[in-house]
């Protein structure tokens, strides 16, 4: 049985296209998976321009935020059934036996590959997917928001792990994409103050974060502004979601003394510019990248509790035949999101 697929098959700008693939086969400990929708990613767009920095197994099916039905089962699988509605982690491949895998961290095993760019993704019909990548989804939450359990984790991680943000704090999210949203909404879940910093370009992005209780800041004087307006020494976390390197140096600029700079934003370019700041500052500076299993199912909770609500980062849903649309809408900065949902 074929199906279609979005396949970015080789790396140069443009080498994404609609093809036909074969029904994936699935070992003992896989589940075949019926997708139901499937996000596209910042990643998606960055492979499909070319101006990525991971390396990529062409050809691949893109996709690695997809929520569906399971479709059948291993013979070493034994939680779960044919039908349960599910969601997945993207950690395809990793080494069980590596010291962070064995911790629980597998998403910093440095081994792993994952949907979309190590193996093939969900931009299709089915997508083999190992047992232990798969979470539940509760009733509540239909497939087109359950698909964006992924990118929810990503900004949970970021804001409640590794960054550790707590009630009161004032929090700067830079960049309102997807992710910066999420940081946004899950800072405001957790009782910080919150404001989103954009470009006059993302004047319409940034009244969705309006929607999550934040702020809205257009300008450097204006983020500095809010940073400054308690006590005159900063942001307490500024929280870079840019995916570029010189946002970097603004947050340097809004943080607080003894304060926290938390980088979830790839940013491949050059500095170009002096971290003394962050020594004169006493700054800490954490990077966070992707998630695991108790990060998804505390999203999970969120968004069933409705405390979570993605609805208003949806842009629209269009069928894979119509991918090109989808990529165009989220590229020029039209919508947050775009899903795709496969024929």
């Amino acid at each position: 049985m074929k199906s279609a697929a979005v396949v970015n098959y080789a790396p140069e700008k443009g080498a994404v296209e609609l093809r036909e693939v074969d029904q994936p086969s699935i070992g003992g400990e896989d589940v075949l998976l019926d997708v139901s929708h499937v996000g596209v990613c910042g990643s998606d767009l960055h492979q499909w321009t070319a101006d990525h920095s991971w390396p990529v197994n062409y050809p691949v099916v893109l996709g690695h935020e997809f929520a569906g039905h399971v479709a059948a089962i291993g013979d070493e699988v034994e939680e779960w059934q044919e039908g349960d509605r599910v969601v997945s982690e993207t950690a395809a491949i990793i080494d069980r036996g590596n010291p962070m895998s064995r911790q629980g961290l597998y998403n910093l095993d440095p081994t792993r590959k994952g949907f979309g760019y190590g193996v093939d993704g969900a931009m299709t019909r089915y997508v083999r997917v190992p047992a232990r990548c798969l979470h539940l989804v509760p009733p509540g939450i239909p497939f087109e928001h359950a698909c964006l359990t992924e990118p929810c984790s990503v900004a949970y991680n970021a804001v409640v792990e590794n960054t550790g943000i707590r009630p009161g704090d004032r929090v700067l999210v830079l960049g309102p994409g997807t992710i910066g949203l999420m940081c946004a909404a899950i800072a405001r879940i957790g009782g910080a103050q919150v404001a989103v910093v954009g470009l006059e370009a993302d004047r319409h992005r940034l009244e969705i974060s309006r929607r999550y209780d934040c702020e809205s800041i257009t300008g450097d004087k204006d983020a500095s502004a809010w940073a400054k307006e308690y006590d005159g020494l900063g942001a307490d976390c500024v929280v870079d979601a840019t995916g570029v390197s010189g946002a970097l140096k603004a947050a340097l600029e809004l943080v607080r003394p003894n304060g926290k700079i938390t980088k979830v934003g790839w940013g491949p370019q050059p500095l170009g510019y002096s971290l003394d700041p962050l020594v004169q500052k006493n700054v800490t500076l954490q990077g966070s990248f992707s998630h695991n299993w108790p990060v998804w199912e505390r999203v999970l909770a969120l968004m069933d509790s409705g405390q979570l609500d993605v609805e208003p980062i949806v842009g629209g849903i269009w069928p894979i035949s119509e991918w090109h649309t989808a990529f165009e809408k989220m590229h020029s900065g039209a919508i947050v999101k775009s899903i795709l949902k496969p024929e």
